[in-house]
Formats: C-alpha cells, structure tokens, sequence
C-alpha cells in the first residue's frame, strides 16, 4: 500500500471539516480524527487556561493524517464497521441479560417477602467508614495503599480502571482494610442513587476504602449478594432516600442510618438457591462484557494498523 501524509484541510471561518467527497470519505475522516496518532497530535497541541483546553484552526489544518486512495479509505471504514456490528449484536445480547437479571432479582426477593423476618442491618452485618483524606501521616510505620473512591463504586459493579492511593499508619491497616465479599455503599450523591454499591471481589489485595464509601460486611446469616438485591431493590432505594439529608445539590446517608435499614433475613440456604439464577445471568454478563472490551481493544488496534500502513488494506 502506497501511504503519503497530507494536511487536514478546514474551513477558514467555523471549526467543520468539509470533505471533498471525490478525495476523502467523510467516515473515514472521522476515524482518522478519533486515531490514537491523530489525538496524540492534538493533546501536544492543546493549550488553554482555567481548564479550559482548546485548539485553532490553524492547528488543525496542520494535523498530520493519513492519505489513502478513496477505495481503500471506504475498505478502512468497511473494517472498523463490520466491527462495529458485531458489537452492537453482543451489546444487544447483554442488554436482555441485563433486563433477565433484574427480573430474577425482583423475583428472588419477592418469593417469601411475607414470611422472611427482618431486622436492623447492624444486627447482622457491621457497617464502618473508611479512611479520612486530607492529612497522611508520614515517617516510620506508614504504608501506602490503593483505595476505592466514590467514583470506583458504580451500580453494581466495582470500576476498577483508575484507583488512587493513600498513606495510613500501618496499625490503621485492619480497621480500612477490604476483604472480598464486603458490600461496598456510597455516602452521597443525586437523591436517587443514594447507597449505591457493589460487593468487593478482592481483585486488589490489600486495598482500603475511603470515608464516603461504607462497608458493610455481612456476618453468617446473611449473603452480601443478597443484601445487595435488597439495597439496590425500590424497597432499598425508597429506604435510603427517605432518610438521607438533601442539600442544594447532592444528598447524602450517614453510618447511623446504614445500620438502622430493615433487611429481609430468610435462611442462608434459601438465600444462596434464590441467588443462583441470578449469579448465572450476570455471570454471562460479564463475560459478554468482557467479550465487548476485547473487541473493542482489536477494533482500536487493527484501524490504527490500517491507518499507520503497518498492516495494507485488503480489497474486498
């Protein structure tokens, strides 16, 4: 494949790309702006002040990209797109999995609603904030440590793409430490997500939390995937938003109001048989989701390869 750089062209009053369509496919000049090669060029590019990047439009007339004949330009795009397919086929997939697990999870807590005794959270459970922020110790007996912030723990789910750490005393360890099975609850937020959470499942270890992050740690009569059907369920949800303080902006739950919520507590066995077909559903999840991220990960590789002349383009 024959491959030359060329200026990106753009028009010289307002920040639009106008193509000539007899030279450069117009979705194929998106690709180009989205590629790793071209975004680095512009993060080099990008100046600005109060956090408020931008670039000219001199800038990006001069942007290095690509130059391709038109068909092979159109064959790129055929590739990103065939891609593309069979993601949204998967993302489809998932989302009736994810319709199936909330359904099975409504069903697994209405099965014997009447019959289940219920109790305060904290008889069955202990519930502790996390590591303060702000003053870090330093000297002899400090240990730093990943942590989970608000922003790690999702609906559901951990995310554990950016985790930062911390200083604490090394004596301090067991009293924020994370063990895999602890129910992870957020302290504020919009009213309506007010203690949101995830169970942990220990893939950092040793990992703390933080103090806008509860855990609850379930003693033997509880499953901590039970209690997160039930604080995520409407009774939950209508629980914590019927205590939680409402400023300006954000709403928050405090520890005392953690331990006082009401829980269903049927027996562990009946627990673990009601959550299985739950545990199945987002398991497979999971793995379509996973699924999704390495298609992704080869959609970004292959078009960049494409674009960089690494690897020619096939004609079709």
């Amino acid at each position: 494949m024959k491959k030359t750089r060329t200026k990106l062209m753009l028009s010289d009053k307002i920040m639009r790309l106008v193509p000539d369509e007899n030279r450069v496919d117009a979705a194929f000049l998106a690709l180009v702006l989205s590629a790793p090669n071209t975004r680095r060029q512009v993060g080099v590019l990008l100046n600005g002040s109060s956090g408020q990047n931008n670039i000219s439009q001199q800038d990006v007339r001069n942007l290095l990209v690509p130059h391709l004949p038109l068909d092979e330009q159109r064959r790129v795009v055929a590739t990103h797109d065939a891609i593309e397919r069979r993601i949204a086929a998967i993302e489809r997939v998932k989302g009736k999995g994810e319709v199936a697990a909330a359904a099975l999870s409504a069903r697994a807590l209405s099965s014997g609603t009447d019959e289940w005794p219920t109790c305060r959270l904290e008889s069955v459970a202990t519930v502790a904030a996390g590591v303060t922020l702000g003053s870090e110790p330093v000297g002899d007996g400090v240990v730093e440590l990943p942590y989970l912030r608000v922003a790690n723990v999702l609906d559901g789910r951990i995310d554990s793409t950016e985790v930062k750490t911390v200083r604490i005393l090394r004596s301090q360890y067991e009293r924020y430490a994370l063990r895999a099975g602890d129910l992870l609850l957020t302290e504020g937020g919009d009213l309506d997500k007010l203690g949101r959470g995830a169970v942990w499942d220990g893939r950092l270890d040793p990992c703390l939390h933080q103090n806008h992050v509860f855990r609850v740690r379930c003693g033997d009569e509880l499953s901590p995937d039970f209690l997160a059907l039930h604080t995520s369920s409407p009774a939950g949800r209508a629980y914590f938003q019927s205590v939680g303080k409402q400023t300006t902006n954000l709403a928050s739950i405090n520890s005392t109001q953690v331990k006082a919520m009401p829980v269903p507590v049927p027996p562990l066995a009946e627990q673990e048989r009601l959550l299985g077909p739950v545990r199945a559903v987002r398991a497979r999840n999971e793995a379509l989701g996973r699924q999704i991220e390495k298609l992704r990960v080869v959609q970004l590789g292959l078009v960049d390869d494409l674009l960089s002349g690494r690897v020619p383009v096939a004609k079709g």
